[in-house]
């Protein structure tokens, strides 16, 4: 078994042809073709589906496998590298929309003044979308709502945000100096879809008061959530960060009794033993989160998390 084998089923996997990751990788067709074939051989397994080009059962298994081999001896280099004082390599850094606004463009400014050399990667979605990524190994780390539900994944708090109620100011529920779950289940609600983690939050607490929420609609993704409300489609309950400054004119930010915060960590893979690049970026994230002093409204940091190195 050749890493070069495990390369084109990656390869494969992620670009989804043996054109596209022959192109990926720098060579020919007919090279990723007799590489697969090879490795087929030797596992005595069909990898590929070569009707559908999709992964078989067993193709799954060893490129997840692969993903893995191939990060370790790419953390070679790099560990090699931080023997000399200068981190070379890349990171995959999965973040939700809300975090990302404000905390990517602290973390490129630290991160080009202390790791000129490494290079950032920064996938943005929701929690359902990254931690596949981030267990598979597809992403090095992650900044993801609370809780995180993969067994594979360790996390640690970061910050936590205000939910509130994001309404047109024409609306009655606009002129409230705070609302209740009882007033909000007069009126359907843009909401988020049952099962993520802000809608277990906002379930907990008004299941807590005998409250069940009235959608008009349920979705997977804040950022639509809130374009829809801002849209003219009803209010939502949403982190306080979705309400932008410029927006402040036509709507705002109403305070929900007895809702909890929501919490968003730093999340990592349990087993293994990360990259030098991956350790120093989740310890310079760790700190430029705790050191911010231009954290948005609404938002809690925890500074007393120890800004420490992944350990083994």
């Amino acid at each position: 078994m050749e890493i070069r084998q495990l390369e084109a089923l990656v390869g494969i996997a992620d670009h989804g042809t043996f054109s596209s990751a022959a192109e990926a990788l720098g060579t020919v067709q007919s090279n990723i073709s007799n590489r697969i074939a090879r490795l087929e051989h030797e596992l005595g397994s069909e990898l590929i589906d070569r009707a559908s080009g999709a992964l078989t059962e067993s193709g799954v298994i060893v490129a997840e496998r692969a993903r893995r081999v191939l990060a370790e001896v790419s953390a070679i280099a790099s560990d090699v590298s931080e023997l000399n004082a200068d981190i070379h390599g890349k990171v995959s850094l999965g973040m939700i929309g809300t975090a990302g606004r404000w905390i990517v463009p602290m973390l490129l400014e630290a991160q080009r003044a202390t790791y000129p050399h490494i290079a950032l990667r920064i996938t943005e979605g929701t929690n359902s979308v990254i931690e596949p990524q981030l267990v598979n190994g597809q992403i090095d780390i992650a900044v993801l709502a609370w809780p995180v539900l993969a067994p594979e994944l360790t996390e640690i708090d970061l910050f936590s945000e205000d939910l509130v109620l994001i309404v047109d100011k024409q609306h009655p529920l606009a002129a409230l100096s705070s609302v209740s779950f009882a007033t909000l289940a007069n009126y359907e609600l843009l909401l988020p879809f049952p099962g993520t983690p802000i809608r277990r939050e906002i379930d907990d607490s008004a299941h807590a008061q005998g409250i069940e929420l009235k959608p008009v609609i349920e979705l997977d993704g804040l950022r639509t959530i809130a374009s829809m409300t801002f849209d003219g489609h009803g209010p939502s309950i949403l982190p306080a960060t979705m309400l932008s400054p410029h927006l402040r004119e036509r709507f705002t930010a109403v305070p929900i009794e007895h809702i909890a915060k929501r919490r968003v960590s730093l999340v990592s893979r349990r087993f293994g033993f990360p990259a030098a690049p991956v350790r120093a970026i989740h310890a310079l994230l760790i700190d430029v989160v705790k050191s911010a002093d231009t954290a948005p409204a609404g938002v809690f940091i925890d500074t007393s998390t120890s800004p420490a190195m992944l350990k083994e």
